[in-house]
């Protein structure tokens, strides 16, 4: 057992590496998906480099808008597009167990070996109602990895660093993406939950606003919505931590802490209203607006965050 666990989490970094982007999920005119504008999408981000490893609907993604139908079709449109040149996570959590696992098995039918499993949210279960949920799942999909999310801003419920090193315990629940900006020094919290477990448990940082925080704690990398526009900075961010260059590290987090905090602009707490067209300016691809009931941004929202784009050079 304790082998198997290794298998599962010593070589995650190698092959996932360290930018995990969550992709924008298009819409046309009617809020109907857009699949060729997404492989276009995920064509240009390839081409630029911008990411190590794809995730499909994720919170970026609007996951919790589209259809189960749609989540599949989308798993689809990503490997087709990626052609084996980036590596495929698909994001499978649903609100309830049962179906989080219907579609954790469609992700594993079309050969995708890690799911990001986002905690069930309106429901607010109990940390015990977490750890059987997760457990529930790990045992119905053994041939999955699972990536824990816990992003209780969005769910209403924090994954425990107890309830982690318990599920830590389990050979396929491999790691955890932290959306840190809620308790900023959780990811030590949960290093310190899962040592003895698996030493090797994978832990990512979910926020762009907290990336150095979190490099200092030694989160393994990021799952940045904003890598859509700043791959090749975060990317440098980690090379110069890892040389010591604390001071360049800070110039190049500057821009994009400007414009991630640009984009929660009048108690925004998903970015994606204003994200989207602010990556539709970076990379000339038409996303669409986001799918209701989340507002479209406003001239003036655009007008903030269009101008922190230019000074910074993006567009």
């Amino acid at each position: 057992m304790k082998r198997k666990k290794e298998e599962n989490t010593m070589n995650f970094k190698e092959k996932y590496g360290q930018i995990l982007l969550p992709l924008i999920t298009p819409y046309d005119n009617n809020e109907e998906v857009n699949y060729d504008t997404y492989a276009e999408l995920i064509e240009y981000l390839i081409r630029e480099d911008l990411c190590d490893t794809l995730i499909v609907t994720g919170t970026t993604g609007e996951a919790s808008l589209l259809t189960f139908d749609e989540r599949v079709k989308l798993m689809e449109t990503a490997l087709k597009a990626a052609n084996g040149r980036k590596p495929v996570i698909a994001g499978t959590g649903c609100a309830s167990t049962k179906e989080t696992i219907a579609l954790t098995k469609e992700a594993e039918k079309r050969g995708i070996e890690v799911c990001m499993i986002v905690a069930p949210f309106y429901n607010k279960p109990t940390q015990e109602g977490l750890y059987l949920h997760y457990k529930t799942i790990a045992e119905a999909c053994p041939n999955t990895k699972i990536l824990l999310y816990n992003i209780p801003i969005f769910v209403g419920v924090n994954l425990e660093p107890e309830t982690v090193g318990r599920l830590a315990e389990i050979d396929n629940i491999i790691g955890i993406k932290d959306e840190a900006g809620i308790n900023p020094t959780q990811v030590t919290d949960f290093f310190l939950a899962t040592k003895e477990a698996d030493p090797n448990f994978v832990i990512f940082n979910g926020d762009d606003i907290m990336l150095l925080p979190t490099i200092v704690q030694g989160a393994m990398g990021l799952v940045s919505g904003g890598a859509h526009i700043f791959g090749h900075e975060i990317r440098e961010i980690f090379a110069a931590f890892e040389r010591g260059d604390n001071e360049k590290a800070k110039e190049l987090f500057v821009p994009i802490y400007r414009v991630c905090k640009s984009t929660g602009q009048n108690g925004r707490i998903l970015p994606n209203s204003i994200l989207r067209p602010a990556i539709e300016m970076v990379t000339g691809i038409k996303l669409g607006a986001a799918r209701r009931p989340l507002a479209p941004a406003t001239e003036e929202e655009m007008a903030v965050t269009s101008a922190i784009l230019k000074e910074i050079g993006k567009i």
